[in-house]
């Protein structure tokens, strides 16, 4: 899915219904030994997805991506990267999310400058308020104000509050607005979506729900984190497979599929340390042969101990890895 040629703000809602469709998911960063970001593994990664797992878009610097520990220079490369490897193949939606306007901005007119055509930034941190409504609003439009790409906004239990469903689609009218990543209960990701209409995409991170999403509510976008290049193999695409089918109305089909991919799930959750998501979901990549390597601190290492269930369950959970 190529996605190319520009448009004005003003059309960003219209061109995000044509191309943003499908499966997209959130690139964890590899890094080398030395902790120097590992480029030539990021390239890799991001090709079998394209190519092996048919993986429709990436967000690239994200949360899943540990921007939180990168400089600007290292999150700015990896936009650069992504650009390169996903032009005219996938699509490509550059996080900016910072607690620091200044540095969301810059990101934001980065990405614009190389080519990209979507943005994400997640609700900022404001639990220290005792209401978040106004704050929002002027947050999102003083962005949206400066760039002429789309953007999709993003609300998490991480930023100390979730933004309301009348807020989201309040927020839908910056014509820049274009979709959400709502990581929040069903009901409020159902409320919105009835609420907002054609005038944003609605998704939510949970694979658990995806299929029901599909068949119950319509939705033609996933935006979520690891679980595409985690439950795929270039042997083994029944993530892909459920979605296709359910997007083409064979749901007994789809949900067969998707029902057989419990085990893989439940190896991965049962296996995951609270404290080290980013690190689990790295060796999880190296077991299936992609680059992952250590994460940077504040993250922590997994332990020998933890590598070893890992694998034990990895090995026993059905993802077949050759013909």
């Amino acid at each position: 899915m190529g996605m190319t040629g520009g448009y004005n703000r003003l059309d960003a809602k219209d061109w995000a219904r044509e191309h943003m469709r499908g499966i997209w998911a959130a690139a964890l960063t590899p890094f080398n030994p030395d902790m120097t970001i590992n480029e030539q593994g990021l390239r890799a990664n991001l090709r079998h997805w394209i190519n092996d797992l048919g993986i429709d878009g990436m967000f690239i610097a994200g949360k899943q991506g540990e921007f939180f520990s990168l400089s600007l220079p290292e999150r700015k490369r990896l936009m650069d990267i992504a650009m390169e490897e996903t032009a005219g193949k996938a699509g490509a939606i550059m996080s900016c999310s910072d607690q620091n306007m200044d540095v969301v901005i810059e990101l934001a007119q980065y990405a614009e400058s190389i080519g990209a055509q979507s943005i994400v930034v997640h609700a900022p941190v404001l639990h220290f308020l005792k209401g978040q409504d106004e704050t929002l609003y002027a947050y999102y439009k003083y962005i949206g104000e400066r760039i002429n790409i789309s953007m999709a906004l993003w609300s998490h239990p991480d930023s100390g509050y979730l933004m309301s469903p009348e807020l989201c689609a309040r927020l839908a009218d910056i014509p820049n607005v274009v979709a959400i990543k709502y990581s929040v209960p069903r009901e409020m990701y159902v409320k919105l979506t009835h609420l907002a209409g054609d005038r944003l995409i609605v998704s939510t991170a949970s694979e658990d729900e995806w299929f029901d999403n599909i068949v119950e509510l319509g939705w033609k976008l996933y935006l979520c984190s690891a679980p595409p290049y985690l439950l795929q193999t270039r042997y083994d695409r029944r993530m892909r497979d459920y979605t296709d089918l359910a997007f083409a109305g064979r749901i007994d089909e789809a949900r067969a599929i998707r029902d057989s991919l419990e085990p893989v799930r439940h190896a991965i959750k049962y296996t995951v340390p609270k404290e080290k998501p980013q690190a689990h979901s790295k060796y999880w990549q190296e077991l299936l042969g992609q680059s992952g390597g250590p994460v940077r601190r504040p993250m922590l290492q997994l332990t020998q101990a933890e590598k070893d269930s890992t694998r034990a369950a990895f090995e026993t959970c059905g993802l077949k890895l050759a013909p």
